[in-house]
C-alpha cells in the first residue's frame, strides 16, 4: 500500500475498487477522516438577512444552525440542547429571535448563549456560560457560507478555490439572491459515485445528448489540488431540441459578464463532495451528502443576480428545464455504477488519462485512506488498526 519511487502513485490509472462503495468499515473512516474535517457549503449570506434568520444543515448525522446574531455576525451551532440533547430546531429554515428547546424550555440567545433554565434553583450552582450551544467554524467566501466540523488544518475554502478566483471574479457571488429554496433528493447511492459522475467528462456525449448538441465537442475538465473544473461552451448552431434552441435564442447579454463568459457553462466541484454551477444566467450550489454507506442526499438550490428582463426569465426557466433532464440521465447512470458494483466480478476500472478529475479523486482517497489500494476488502476490523 506504499507509493512508488518519487511519491508516484502506483494505482494513478485505476479507479478506486468496487468495496468502498458499499463497506460500512470504509464508510465509516470516510466520516472521520475525510467528512469531519471538510468543509460543507450551508447557505448564502443573503439567506441570512436580519437577525435571528437561520439555516439548518444535517452532515453525516450533525445537525447545525446557522444563524445570524443580533450583532449581525453569522455563527453556527450543533443543533443540540445542552441540557438533555435534544435538536431544538426542525425546519430548514426560519426567523428565531431566541432559540427555545421543545423538550425542557432551555433558551438560548442567537449568538449561543444560555438564557434561560425553567426552575434554574434545581441545578445548584450550574454556571450558564458553560452550558451555551456548542460552536461549529463558519467561513465566508464571497457571500457563501460554510460550515466545518473540525479543524484538521486543512485548508480554507478560499485556499481550496485558489485557482479559480479569476473564474468567478465576474460572477458577483456576493450579490446573488436565491430563486427558491434548498431541495433534498436522497439516492440509493454511495456518495463517491455521484462525484466521480460529476466530474466524469467522457460521458458527456454518450449519455447527455443534450449537452452534446449545446456545447459539441467543447467540453473539458481539468483538476487542481482541492478542485475540478469543467467547461463547455454554448455554440451558435440551434439545437434540434426545443428547449435547447430557446435557452439558445433568448439567453441575453449579461452585463457584468465579459464576453467570454456570455455562452460559457463552467462547474467547480471542491473536496469532497459539493460544487458550483456557474450560468451565465444563474449559479446553483450541489452537495452530495453521505448518509450511509449506500445512501446520499443531494442538497441544492439556485441563487442569481436580480434581473427582472422577460428574456432572463424565461432563459432560466428553460435552464431548469435542460437540466431536469440531465438531472434523469446522470440518476439512473450512478444506479446503474452502484448496481454494477455488487458483481463479484468487477473490482477496478482502467482510467483514461483524460480523466483527470478522477485520477486526482481517487488518489487522494488512497491518501487519506491506504486501504482504498486494495482490490478487494481487507479482513473486518482493519480501520481500528489504521
Amino acid at each position: 500500500m506504499e507509493e512508488g519511487r518519487n511519491g508516484a502513485d502506483p494505482d494513478a490509472a485505476w479507479s478506486l475498487p468496487a468495496w468502498t462503495y458499499s463497506d460500512p468499515e470504509f464508510y465509516a473512516a470516510e466520516v472521520a477522516r475525510i467528512f469531519r474535517p471538510a468543509w460543507q457549503i450551508a447557505c448564502h449570506d443573503s439567506d441570512l438577512a436580519q437577525p435571528g434568520d437561520y439555516h439548518t444543515i444535517v452532515h453525516v448525522g450533525e445537525s447545525i444552525i446557522v444563524i445570524r446574531g443580533e450583532d449581525g455576525v453569522v455563527r453556527a451551532f450543533t443543533n443540540v440542547c445542552r441540557h438533555r440533547g435534544a435538536r431544538i430546531v426542525d425546519d430548514m429554515a426560519g426567523c428565531a429571535k431566541k432559540l427555545v428547546c421543545p423538550y425542557h424550555g432551555w433558551t438560548y440567545e442567537n449568538d449561543g448563549r444560555l438564557t434561560g433554565v425553567p426552575m434554574k434553583a434545581g441545578y445548584g450552582a450550574m454556571d450558564m456560560a458553560n452550558h451555551g450551544l456548542t460552536p461549529v467554524e463558519v467561513e465566508s467566501f464571497h457571500g457563501f457560507l460554510f460550515i466545518r466540523l473540525v479543524d484538521d488544518g486543512g485548508p480554507s475554502v478560499a485556499q481550496m478555490m485558489a485557482p479559480y478566483l479569476d473564474t468567478i471574479a465576474s460572477y458577483r457571488f456576493a450579490d446573488l439572491r436565491a430563486l427558491g429554496r434548498v431541495t433534498l433528493r436522497p439516492r440509493a447511492v454511495n456518495w463517491k459515485n455521484i462525484g466521480d459522475n460529476y466530474s466524469d467528462g467522457l460521458h458527456i456525449a454518450v449519455a447527455h445528448p443534450g449537452l452534446k448538441r449545446l456545447m459539441g465537442d467543447g467540453y473539458g475538465v481539468e483538476a487542481s489540488a482541492h478542485a475540478d473544473l469543467m467547461r463547455g461552451p454554448i455554440i451558435d448552431r440551434p439545437s434540434t431540441n426545443l428547449s435547447e434552441r430557446a435557452y439558445q435564442h433568448f439567453l441575453p447579454a449579461v452585463p457584468h459578464l465579459p464576453p467570454d463568459r456570455q455562452r460559457l457553462w463552467t462547474y467547480i466541484k471542491l473536496w469532497p463532495n459539493f460544487a458550483f454551477d456557474i450560468y451565465p444566467d444563474q449559479v446553483d450550489f450541489m452537495a452530495w451528502m453521505p448518509v450511509s454507506p449506500t445512501q446520499t442526499m443531494i442538497r441544492e438550490i439556485s441563487y442569481a443576480i436580480p434581473d427582472d428582463r422577460r428574456e432572463m426569465q424565461a432563459t432560466r426557466y428553460l435552464n431548469w428545464r435542460i437540466n431536469r433532464q440531465v438531472n434523469v440521465e446522470d440518476t439512473a447512470l450512478v444506479a446503474r455504477v452502484q448496481a454494477g458494483m455488487a458483481s463479484d466480478s468487477f473490482t477496478v476500472g482502467p482510467l483514461s488519462e483524460a480523466e483527470v478529475a478522477l485520477r486526482h479523486f481517487c488518489g487522494r482517497i488512497r491518501r487519506v485512506i491506504p486501504q482504498a489500494r486494495l482490490h478487494r476488502a481487507p479482513v473486518p476490523g482493519w480501520s481500528k488498526d489504521a
